[in-house]
């Protein structure tokens, strides 16, 4: 979801230099790029370690959504061509799975924006025991589905998602967004989403 359907990793970035100014840590560009991408459990332990404030991981977490669901509850930023490619995939009538590491209260102010039922299945990251890097969460997207992986196409934006969507035996499509991922094998690369059609989705094997 983060930086493939909405662009909201600067959301993401402003909240952390914001608890970084209000808890007398430091923080850089170059830490919050680690993050995009991972689960926010391993974001809390990184920003407590780099940013050295005296909060635990879960307590950072809370203040990361806090500050980010507020932005998104005042402005969505889809990125290019996504909401047309969500409407043309529904009414094709292909099965969806939301693969986020966001946790559910992060996700809900966005699905707000969709058409009910865009999504078959939805897995966040508070649902899974291992998130991004690690296939639990496309694995178990792909079972409630009820296909096997290796029929799913993922669309991923980072190398730690990249990196889960291939371990399960997705093929993916990945568009770089404030991160490179390397190319390798089932990595098809796309400047963005625009005009993407369910056409070109299935032809990616």
């Amino acid at each position: 979801m983060d930086g493939t359907l909405v662009d909201t990793e600067p959301y993401w970035i402003d909240v952390e230099f914001e608890i970084a100014e209000q808890h007398g840590g430091t923080w850089s560009r170059e830490h919050a790029l680690q993050l995009v991408g991972n689960d926010l459990l391993s974001s809390g332990r990184y920003i407590r370690e780099h940013m050295g404030i005296d909060l635990s991981a879960e307590e950072i977490v809370e203040r990361l959504l806090d500050g980010v669901v507020a932005r998104v509850s005042d402005a969505v930023p889809w990125c290019p061509g996504a909401r047309e490619m969500l409407l043309a995939l529904r009414e094709a009538d292909v099965p969806m799975a939301l693969v986020t590491m966001s946790y559910a209260r992060f996700v809900a102010p966005i699905l707000e924006q969709l058409p009910p039922g865009t999504f078959d299945v939805i897995v966040t990251g508070d649902q899974v025991t291992q998130g991004k890097p690690h296939p639990e969460p496309y694995l178990t997207a792909a079972a409630s589905l009820g296909l096997a992986p290796e029929d799913c196409v993922a669309v991923e934006d980072s190398t730690t998602g990249t990196t889960s969507a291939v371990s399960a035996g997705c093929q993916v499509l990945v568009i770089p967004n404030h991160v490179t991922v390397a190319p390798g094998p089932r990595r098809h690369f796309r400047d963005s989403l625009l005009g993407l059609t369910v056409a070109d989705l299935a032809a990616l094997r």
